[in-house]
Formats: structure tokens, sequence, C-alpha cells
């Protein structure tokens, strides 16, 4: 019997700081892991999300070097919840000053959800500069995805939780939820942006798991992480992350001289499964692992054992 693999006991950062990109924008940063040891960067989820300590846990200590950092208005990076100078490619530009400010020329790129869109923009745009990509639930940012979570599709299969979604929204509003909550998250009244971060973000929060987690609903139910979370989600896919409509997947071809691990929960609710088989097809050098008995979060077990197996793998570390 295959044992799952779980996490790296916890480690603390041997380096942080605030690195200033311009615009009025410093995102935090921090370093774990073995100094000189194999590079990596790690592209949180959201996009809004932030990092937390349990992300460097995906990476062997004493095998990696790995730089995690809070995008633009999030976590604590500043300003708090901004939206300007926000974008896509913004945060791609981002990732290269990180990159030159740690003086490596290639990095391991390692993104999920939300990161792993940004970690395909950023290969894409700089392959020469990822030695290897991992990435989790597959998300290409098309009109159909977002209207699959946000209009009509989850909303069939969660219909409790989708009726609470719903709630904030006047009835003549519904007929374009994403919008509908824009208005509400960029209100002038504190008060009224925080009321609809919470139930934008518990959306998310009760729905990325095949099971229920109670961890989730308390977290994405804080109000600083929702206001900033609910607020970047919502301007990024409002404005279709700034991609061309298919543009990741029509530009994968840009990828296939770099090694990947590609790993996707069968039922995946945010991000339907047959973007990342389609990934997987434009990109054959990548292993593809759907994984059976799981949904979006990188924390359920069968996906987390193939996150984990995947950096191991290159680390040059032995299968276990």
């Amino acid at each position: 019997m295959t044992v799952l693999r779980d996490l790296y006991p916890a480690i603390e950062p041997y380096a942080s700081g605030m690195l200033d990109v311009g615009d009025g924008h410093s995102i935090s940063w921090e370093r774990c892991g073995t100094p000189g040891r194999k590079p990596a960067v790690f592209l949180h989820g959201g996009p809004g999300g932030g990092i937390s300590p349990a992300h460097r846990r995906l990476f062997h200590p004493e095998h990696y070097d790995v730089l995690l950092f809070d995008q633009r208005g999030c976590g604590r990076s500043t300003p708090h919840a901004e939206l300007e100078a926000n974008t896509t490619w913004h945060l791609v530009a981002d990732i290269e000053r990180l990159r030159e400010m740690v003086g490596v020329d290639q990095w391991l790129v390692f993104g999920g959800s939300w990161g792993s869109t940004l970690a395909l923009a950023y290969a894409e745009t700089h392959p020469e500069r990822v030695s290897e990509l991992v990435l989790r639930g597959i998300y290409t940012l098309t009109q159909a995805e977002l209207a699959w979570y946000y209009q009509f599709g989850v909303s069939e299969m969660f219909p409790e939780k989708w009726e609470r979604f719903q709630a904030p929204i006047p009835a003549e509003e519904r007929h374009d939820m994403m919008a509908a909550y824009q208005r509400r998250l960029t209100h002038p009244d504190k008060a009224v942006r925080v009321a609809a971060a919470r139930a934008w973000s518990l959306w998310e929060g009760e729905t990325i798991t095949l099971l229920p987690n109670a961890e989730n609903t308390d977290h994405f139910g804080e109000d600083e992480f929702a206001h900033a979370f609910a607020r970047i989600e919502n301007h990024f896919f409002m404005h279709g992350g700034w991609l061309e409509e298919g543009q990741l997947l029509a530009n994968a071809g840009r990828l296939a001289d770099i090694p990947g691990v590609i790993v996707h929960g069968r039922y995946d609710m945010p991000c339907p499964a047959r973007y990342a088989f389609e990934l997987h097809k434009r990109w054959p050098r990548a292993e593809f692992h759907l994984v059976e008995g799981a949904g979006h979060a990188y924390n359920e077990p069968g996906i987390l054992d193939r996150l984990i197996r995947a950096t191991d793998q290159f680390a040059g570390l032995p299968a276990a």
C-alpha cells in the first residue's frame, strides 16, 4: 500500500523583507530552506489569498531555497486591498524583480489555483527563466470558467451555499453576479465592502474541498483577509486577468522545453478538470495526475501527496 506523503515539518524563514516594486506597492517576501540549494518560487492563489506557513512545507528544507511572497495588495504587502496598478502583468514583472533580487538565472515555479494561472503567464512570457513547473488546480481564466463558478454551474452542486452567495444581491442584479459584487466591493463605505467580501469569500471557502472543512469557513470569513481576497479576485476576474480569451492554452507550446507536473482534483469545483486535461495535451512533457476523490484545495490528501512527490522529484530525491 502506498503511503500518502504529508507536509514537511514546520520551518521558519531564514530571511524576509519588503520589496518596493513601484506604483506605490511594496510586496512582502520571505525565503526558507537552505541558502544556495535548488531555487524555487511559490505563487499563492486567489488572486489576493496570500502565503501561509504551511506553504513553506511543500518543499524539502534541506534541498530547496524557496522564495514565497504576498502578491500586490494582500497578506503583508502594502497598500492592503489596493486595486490600482494591480494586474497579471504587474505580478509577472514582480516575479522577475524577485528573481533578480535572489540572483538566480532559473527557478522552479510552483503555483496552485490562481497561482497556476500566474505561473503559466510567467512561464509563457519568460520560459528561459523556468527550470520546472509544478501546477495544481489549473485555471486558465476563460469566460466559460468564470461563468461556471460565478453564474451557473457550481450553483447546481451547492444550491444552499449559492443561495447565501446571492443573498446580498437584489434579484434584478443577479443576471451578472460578478458585476453586482464589483459594485459593492468598490463601494466608498468600507462596511459595505467588507459585508460583500465576506459573502464572496465564503462562497469560495465552502466549495473548494470535496468534503466540508470548517477551517476554510473560518479563514475565508475573517474580515481583513476577505476584504483583500474578494476585492482583488473580483478585480482580476472582471478584467479577465488582462489576458486574451484562451491565451494561456493557445500559448502552451512555449512550455515545450520545460519539465512539469500537473495535479488536479477530479471534483475540483472552481476549476473544471477539462482545462487541466487540455493543458496536458498541449504540453505533453508535463506529467498529468487527475486525483480521484479530491476537490480543489492543495491540502486534500491525494493532491498534497502528488505535490510533495513532484517537489521531491525535481530536487532529485528518490521516490518514496
